[in-house]
C-alpha cells in the first residue's frame, strides 16, 4: 500500500473526528488537526515541567536566567500586542509562562512545553552567543507553543493509531501478525519513516518563520538567526542525519529558508514594543 492510499484510509476512517477538529495556525493559516483538548495537554505539561525542575540540575547563574526571563517577557508582550492589533484572539491566553536554565553543557537545546513552560540548557549558550541569538532560539521554541504544535502532534498520534487499527481490521489482522512475528511496532515505524517525519519538519520550518516574527516584533535583530544555524552546523561537524530520516530540516536548508524570509519579516513585522 503506498503512502497516499494509507493516508487516505486514515482520513476516511477518522473523518468524523476531523470534521469537528480542524483549525489553522496563527499567521501562517496552515490547516491543522486538533483532537486533543489544549487545556488538558497544558495541565499535563505543567506536571512534567515540575518533575523536570526536580530531576535536572538548575543553573545558579542569575544574570543569564534574568536575561532569559527578560527576553521571554518581551516576546510574551509582543505576541499579545500583535494579535490584539490584528483583532485576532490571542493564542497565548491561558498560558502560565515560566523559564528555567538547566545546567548541562553537553545539551545544545531549548524547548517550550504547551502552555508556555520553557527550558534553556547551558550547552546552547555558546551557540546563541549573544542576546539576539538567545532571542532567536527562544522565539522559535515559543512559536511551537503558540502554533499548538504539541496539540497537533498528539492528535496526529491518535489519528495514526486509529488508522493502523482500521487497516489491521481491513487486512484480516495481517499487521498484528507481522508485529508478533517480527517484534516490530508498526505504528512506531510508520511514525518515524515517511509519515510523521515530513510533517514534523513542516512544524519546525513554521516555528522558524514564526520565531523570526516574534523576535522581530520584540525588537531583536533577527539577522543573528542565520549566524546561529551556521554555528550549529559547525558544532555538529557534519554529523546530522539525512533530512528524510530527521524530524528537523538540515542546517543548510534552514539557513536558505531563513535568508528567504528575512526581508519579508523585517518589513512586515517591525518592533511593536
Amino acid at each position: 500500500m503506498n503512502r497516499r492510499k494509507f493516508i487516505n484510509y486514515i482520513g476516511c476512517g477518522c473523518l468524523a473526528f476531523g470534521l469537528h477538529s480542524c483549525s489553522t495556525t496563527p499567521i501562517t493559516e496552515r490547516k491543522q488537526l486538533k483532537l486533543i483538548p489544549e487545556h488538558k495537554l497544558n495541565a499535563q505539561a505543567a506536571k512534567i515541567y515540575e518533575k523536570v525542575k526536580e530531576k535536572e540540575k538548575l543553573s545558579d547563574d542569575k544574570i543569564k536566567l534574568g536575561e532569559i526571563k527578560e527576553i521571554g517577557k518581551k516576546i510574551e508582550n509582543s505576541i499579545s500586542k500583535y494579535f490584539d492589533s490584528q483583532n485576532i484572539s490571542d493564542p497565548t491566553i491561558g498560558f502560565d509562562w515560566e523559564y528555567i536554565l538547566i545546567k548541562n553543557d553537553k545539551v545544545k537545546n531549548a524547548w517550550c512545553m504547551p502552555g508556555g513552560k520553557i527550558a534553556v540548557y547551558t550547552g546552547i549558550l555558546p551557540i546563541t552567543k549573544n542576546t539576539n541569538g538567545l532571542a532567536a532560539v527562544m522565539g522559535h521554541e515559543i512559536a511551537h507553543a503558540v502554533a499548538k504544535h504539541s496539540v497537533e502532534r498528539a492528535s496526529r498520534g491518535v489519528l495514526l493509531k486509529t488508522g493502523t487499527s482500521l487497516i489491521d481490521i481491513f487486512s484480516g489482522g495481517k499487521l498484528s501478525q507481522v508485529n508478533r512475528a517480527t517484534g516490530m511496532d508498526t505504528v512506531g515505524l510508520l511514525s518515524q519513516i515517511g509519515i510523521m517525519n515530513p510533517f514534523s519538519r513542516k512544524q519546525e520550518s513554521e516555528a522558524d518563520f514564526l520565531g523570526m516574527i516574534f523576535s522581530s516584533l520584540s525588537g531583536y535583530d533577527i539577522r543573528e538567526t542565520v549566524k546561529i544555524w551556521e554555528r550549529m552546523k559547525e558544532a555538529n561537524k557534519g554529523k546530522e542525519p539525512a533530512e528524510f530520516m530527521s524530524t528537523h530540516p538540515s542546517s543548510s536548508n534552514r539557513i536558505n529558508q531563513i535568508n528567504d524570509w528575512m526581508n519579508e519579516v523585517i518589513i512586515n513585522y517591525p518592533p511593536n514594543i
